[in-house]
């Protein structure tokens, strides 16, 4: 047996737990044949003593097949837990180890029966989500029939590819119906349906990433344009935004609200002509002067600074 790096990790790799007994006999008797052991496990030769006198061949083949025997043996309690191997070491042959392992953990026929129809059962329940990949569920599938294999039941990849028509959701609806129409679908590969199916996949993410991404765009634009409409707006009313709220207190009828006519006076819009400031027959009541009102006043302007002025002295 070879006993560099690609070995032990081959060896690590088949440690057996006690579970799923029936892959890692297959496992472990290909990696016994690979390395020449398997003879020393199925048939527990005797090696015969060597005669009086032996000759250089007869010390090299008995060496030969002491070791391989003995190899055998400790490659089987290399691959085995902890637990499952004290129960093994007092067995004094690779073979009487291997029969061990396998009445302990294989189970008779009626055992084995019974798993099998419980694997069915799970394999015929199976439904492929909405929100699952073609891969995860295909996956799932394959699973579940390799365990029905290991057990000696024959599961074709006929019956996967039923199973997968049957058990998609209608967003695949119209792969399948192009199959049918330029296929005999019970002539069909179960990887070329897999392939099929993913293909509509890539197609159905990619057209979705193409909304997405469209949709964002147009949020921006609208965005940017909203902000641009009401910046465009916020400048052409702030001259007239001061005005705008003292003439609000004084009110207005909701005919003129309606109708918005420009002031005949000052050419403003925001007040009916009858209440300008600067109608031609104002008085106003601070200097009892004709054409302004007491609010834009300059006597009024005059009185607080010399007001302000007296103050200060």
């Amino acid at each position: 047996m070879e006993t560099g790096s690609s070995g032990f990790s081959a060896m690590a790799s088949l440690v057996f737990t006690g579970e799923n007994y029936q892959a890692w006999a297959v496992k472990m008797t290909t990696f016994l044949e690979g390395h020449d052991l398997w003879e020393a496990v199925e048939d527990d030769y005797e090696v015969a003593p060597l005669p009086y006198n032996p000759t250089m061949n007869q010390i090299k083949l008995h060496k030969k097949r002491t070791t391989r025997k003995a190899k055998a043996k400790s490659c089987l309690y290399a691959v085995v837990s902890p637990t499952i191997f004290t129960r093994i070491m007092k067995c004094d042959s690779a073979k009487a180890i291997w029969d061990f392992l396998k009445e302990e953990y294989e189970g008779d026929e009626k055992i084995r029966g019974m798993k099998v129809l419980n694997l069915l059962r799970e394999f015929e329940r199976q439904q492929m989500k909405e929100s699952e990949s073609v891969k995860e569920y295909s996956d799932r599938l394959v699973g579940i029939a390799d365990k029905i294999r290991v057990l000696g039941t024959d599961l074709k990849d006929e019956r996967l590819v039923q199973k997968i028509l049957v058990s998609h959701p209608e967003k695949f609806e119209a792969t399948i119906a192009s199959l049918e129409y330029t296929r005999d679908l019970l002539d069909i590969k179960l990887a070329e349906l897999l392939n099929a199916l993913q293909a509509q996949e890539h197609r159905r993410l990619m057209r979705r990433e193409e909304f997405v991404e469209g949709a964002l765009q147009a949020r921006v634009k609208s965005n940017d344009g909203g902000k641009g409409k009401k910046c465009i707006q916020s400048r052409e009313n702030v001259g007239d935004s001061k005005f705008v709220a003292k003439e609000g207190n004084s009110g207005g009828s909701s005919k003129w609200k309606k109708n918005k006519k420009p002031c005949q006076y000052c050419g403003g819009t925001n007040h009916q002509f009858f209440r300008c400031w600067r109608k031609p027959d104002a008085r106003c009541r601070r200097c009892h002067k004709l054409g302004h009102m007491e609010a834009i006043c300059k006597e009024k302007n005059y009185q607080q600074a010399g007001e302000a002025l007296g103050s200060s002295e």
